[in-house]
């Protein structure tokens, strides 16, 4: 089961990302673009460094997603008050109606991902997933906690 469990998380996890990828490009924006946006809505002012390791790519991924999303006009980047060197990224107001937009073709998608469960089952799936995650998180703290 394991084998077979991990197959199948990661094939769904990356269907998901397809098919949102195949949404979203009629609004301009990527996935990855999508994930920025959305991580710096939830935690405004992340340095660059911080949203590469959220978004698990490489510090220059992101400063060249950065670069994409403040050209658009989605962000723009102000200076760390507590470090010259350092810029903080904050959304800009032309972002909101593409949060908007994305979050709702998501909910579209994660509906129709889900027909045919019941309320119960999505219930269900929802807390299995949070339980799995939480039990994997648990997991890597105490492993960099005996390590470190």
């Amino acid at each position: 089961m394991t084998e077979s469990l991990g197959f199948l998380l990661s094939d769904t996890a990356r269907l998901l990302r397809r098919r949102f990828d195949e949404r979203a490009r009629s609004s301009g924006a990527s996935v990855a673009q999508w994930r920025a946006l959305k991580i710096l809505s939830r935690q405004p002012g992340l340095n660059q460094g911080q949203l590469a390791e959220q978004l698990e790519v490489e510090p220059i991924t992101a400063c060249r997603m950065v670069d994409r999303l403040e050209e658009a006009g989605f962000v723009e980047r102000r200076r760390d008050p507590a470090d010259r060197r350092a810029w903080r990224i904050h959304l800009t107001e032309k972002a909101d109606p593409v949060l908007d937009e994305l979050q709702e073709l998501a909910g579209v998608m994660i509906e129709d991902a889900l027909q045919g469960l019941s309320s119960v089952q999505r219930e269900e799936l929802v807390g299995s997933l949070q339980a799995i995650r939480a039990n994997l998180s648990n997991v890597q703290e105490g492993k960099e906690a005996a390590n470190g």
